[in-house]
């Protein structure tokens, strides 16, 4: 494919157009065509679980570069109900955003609940955490849900295969995605307003990820996503399985890393090839008081930082940053103030954002490896990899 082309159907309502790649990996540079918006990728979704990203309003969102963001079909469905959502005119209008949305099927919010939840090949029986009630999503109620939500991509119902198990659980787990995905999208109409991302699974096992990346891909849709993994293995291990699964998907689709947004992670899957995350880590621990830096966490709680008026992080320009020193916000913290859990969360997103950015440029600059050990070093990452682990012939 010549870059600048878009992959796929010129006519698809998503598609990615690869605008460079970086010689030394996998690393692409693109933009991803939605209904809602171009979005530069590589990218990061911040996650707005129900329909909020915790503590941001969707301008402070916009002002810090937010194109795109995640919200959860399994919360949604259970509060407020779809169905007042569409009463509303959809999740954009019901939120007041003008960006794209994604949304994730509830899956991996469903298959969480462990006891609370039963598996058949028709769906998922479970209680809801919020007063227990049974309730049951399959795949096409899934799918219903996340077409009547409006999001610019839905994802199919899958099942997420924990870590760490065994062959035999993790093949089950495995097929029954594939059979749920041709029953999602004989559900799916959206008048081409939409688009079904189909996602591999198929645990810590490489000839079952071959598998079910075989039989997904059969369904030509346009965009693919990578689940089961940061779920409790170690990264050395997930890097692997990226090594091996990445170069089973089209070369001119995107691809989708769940629930992964650690910076050290984030710059190892666009090594490998990924265009698109999303991860609660950054929000989650800003309301804990950590802040992500260039050098490494600050958890700004501690005492070392009650005296303290530097920012956050020197070289970051956010809002938080350029306005607040730590030991403010230490106080805000202390002292339960919501403006505390505001400033982390404004510093985190933003951080991550800005590193997304700076991965797009060493990308079309072709030094994203020497990107990634400046970076790592300052980190500390220095000693982790080695530049052979992740040097791969361009595709």
């Amino acid at each position: 494919m010549l870059l600048g082309d878009r992959g796929g159907n010129d006519l698809a309502t998503v598609n990615l157009e690869i605008i460079a790649r970086d010689t030394k990996t996998r690393a692409r540079l693109g933009k991803l065509h939605t209904p809602h918006g171009v979005i530069e990728t590589p990218v990061f979704m911040p996650v707005g679980t129900q329909a909020t990203v915790k503590t941001m309003s969707p301008d402070e969102l916009k002002q810090i570069g937010t194109k795109i963001i995640l919200s959860n079909t399994y919360h949604l469905f259970l509060r407020p109900g779809h169905e007042l959502i569409k009463q509303a005119g959809g999740l954009h209008k019901f939120m007041n955003w003008d960006g794209a949305i994604l949304t994730d099927s509830g899956g991996f919010q469903v298959f969480s609940l462990g006891d609370m939840r039963k598996i058949t090949e028709e769906g998922v029986e479970f209680r809801s955490h919020l007063d227990g009630s049974k309730q049951f999503l399959s795949p096409e109620k899934a799918t219903e849900i996340q077409t009547v939500l409006g999001a610019d991509i839905i994802m199919a119902f899958d099942e997420c295969t924990p870590y760490p198990s065994t062959y035999d659980y993790a093949n089950k787990s495995a097929e029954r995605p594939t059979r749920w995905l041709k029953r999602c999208i004989k559900t799916f109409n959206s008048d081409d307003k939409q688009a079904l991302f189909g996602i591999v699974q198929g645990g810590m096992y490489q000839d079952l990820r071959e598998q079910s990346a075989q039989e997904i891909l059969e369904c030509d849709l346009p965009g693919y996503a990578i689940g089961g993994l940061s779920v409790g293995e170690p990264k050395e291990i997930m890097y692997e399985v990226l090594d091996y699964t990445v170069p089973l998907l089209p070369k001119d689709k995107p691809r989708y890393l769940m629930g992964v947004g650690s910076p050290d992670a984030l710059i190892e899957g666009v090594i490998r090839g990924i265009d698109m995350f999303d991860c609660v880590l950054p929000t989650r621990i800003a309301r804990n008081g950590t802040a992500i830096t260039r050098y490494g966490k600050l958890v700004i709680r501690n005492a070392q930082f009650a005296a303290d008026f530097l920012p956050i992080d020197e070289s970051c320009n956010c809002y938080t940053c350029k306005n607040y020193s730590r030991a403010y916000i230490r106080h805000l913290l202390k002292a339960n103030e919501i403006l505390g859990l505001r400033l982390m969360t404004i510093h985190n997103l933003y951080f991550l954002l800005n590193l997304m950015a700076e991965i797009r440029q060493a990308i079309s600059e072709n030094r994203l490896l020497e990107y990634r050990n400046s970076f790592f070093a300052n980190y500390g990452y220095e000693n982790q990899f080695s530049e052979e682990m992740v040097s791969y012939p361009a595709e």
